[in-house]
C-alpha cells in the first residue's frame, strides 16, 4: 500500500519556495534600481516614471525601451557583471520618453 501524501507539508513548502522567490524578486529590482543609477532619483520622480512607462500605449516605444534594457545588459554583463560607471549614465531626463537612438544598440 502506497504512503499517503502528507498535503499540508506539501503545501507549506511550495509557500515557503514562493516566499523565496518573492524576496529574490524584489532583491533583485533594488539591484537593478541601483545599477542603473535609478537610486539617486527621488522616489516620487522613479515612481512617476515608472507609472508612465506603465501607462504608455505606445509599442514603438516600448520596444526602444526593450531594446535600451538588452544593451544595458550586454554592456553589464561583459564588463564582469559590474554596473555601468558614472560617467556612463545616461541622464534619467524626461519621465518617460524612448532612449535616444544612440542607445538602440542591437
Amino acid at each position: 500500500m502506497r504512503k499517503p501524501r502528507d498535503f499540508d507539508a506539501e503545501l507549506k513548502a511550495l509557500g515557503e519556495k514562493a516566499k523565496q522567490l518573492r524576496d529574490r524578486k524584489l532583491h533583485q529590482l533594488g539591484e537593478l534600481v541601483i545599477a542603473t543609477g535609478a537610486d539617486a532619483l527621488p522616489v516620487e520622480q522613479l515612481v512617476g516614471l515608472l507609472l508612465a512607462g506603465i501607462e504608455n500605449k505606445d509599442s514603438s516605444a516600448k520596444e526602444s525601451w526593450r531594446k535600451g534594457g538588452v544593451a544595458f545588459f550586454q554592456r553589464t554583463s561583459s564588463s564582469g557583471g559590474r554596473p555601468r560607471g558614472d560617467a556612463q549614465r545616461q541622464p534619467a531626463g524626461d519621465g518617460g520618453a524612448p532612449p535616444p537612438a544612440s542607445e538602440d544598440r542591437t
